[in-house]
């Protein structure tokens, strides 16, 4: 927050504090001169009017993100430019990060993002009945990556707490598995989404975690830069070099659903 012409103001967490302590030894390192310097009180502001100042800020940053989802929800979703979408996502990631006291706008722009993500509404085909898949053995391509390893952990933590997996190639599919992220059958990719968000859709999933998380798969999955997020590249990255060291395939998962649910429990 901008304090008069003479600077800016921070909260004093443990991450902005970490930042400028690591900022100040740069410039030590080349011979400037920096202090991190803890402000305890400013004489004509209190601790609620800097607050205020805070959330007006980024109240004014959100209202113009809302008149923009605004304006690209009053056309078809076909008509809407993907990269757009994308952009509206990464802004309000950026809005979102320095949003240090929660403004009530922030759930608002989360809602109508949620209406831009939303799928068509259909009655075709027949409804998933989740007490059908409790207890199942659930099978994949071997060397899984995020998609599949993602898929994995939502399984077991959300759909079927004592899933079985095991690794087929295609068309060797025992009849009593479930094939998940095959390229024939069961639950994959379906029209612009990964299998992770298959399975989110199919089983009715409404954690709002799983749903930044789909997202963070998806990119890294499809590199179609549809939701701007970045997150979940290293995790495609570290999984593909375990693959190629030959990690056999059932630990590659196992790490790979570890992995997922240490991100799960970072998505704010």
């Amino acid at each position: 927050m901008p304090l008069g012409n003479s600077g800016y103001l921070l909260p004093n967490n443990p991450m902005n504090q970490e930042r400028f302590e690591w900022l100040a030894r740069a410039i030590r390192k080349y011979a400037g001169e920096a202090s991190v310097v803890t402000v305890q009180s400013i004489d004509n502001l209190s601790t609620s009017q800097l607050r205020a100042r805070f959330t007006e800020a980024r109240t004014r940053a959100y209202q113009e993100l809302i008149r923009e989802l605004q304006k690209l929800l009053s056309v078809a979703p076909y008509q809407r430019a993907a990269g757009r979408m994308s952009r509206v996502r990464t802004r309000f990631r950026e809005i979102a990060e320095i949003d240090f006291f929660n403004s009530p706008l922030q759930k608002r722009v989360e809602e109508l993002l949620a209406r831009a993500d939303a799928s068509p509404v259909t009655t075709e085909g027949p409804k998933v009945n989740p007490k059908d898949y409790v207890g199942r053995l659930w099978a994949t391509r071997p060397h899984p990556g995020i998609d599949r390893s993602a898929s994995a952990w939502l399984i077991r933590r959300f759909i079927d707490k004592k899933a079985r997996f095991t690794f087929v190639l295609e068309g060797n599919v025992s009849p009593d598995a479930v094939p998940f992220d095959m390229f024939h059958g069961g639950f994959g990719h379906s029209g612009e989404d990964c299998t992770f968000e298959t399975l989110r859709r199919e089983f009715r999933i409404r954690d709002a975690r799983v749903r930044a998380i789909g997202e963070m798969v998806h990119d890294a999955d499809l590199s179609d830069g549809k939701f701007g997020r970045k997150e979940a590249y290293g995790i495609d990255e570290v999984l593909k070099g375990w693959a190629r060291k030959g990690m056999p395939d059932t630990e590659l998962l196992d790490r790979g659903i570890e992995m997922i649910e240490g991100l799960y429990h970072s998505v704010s």
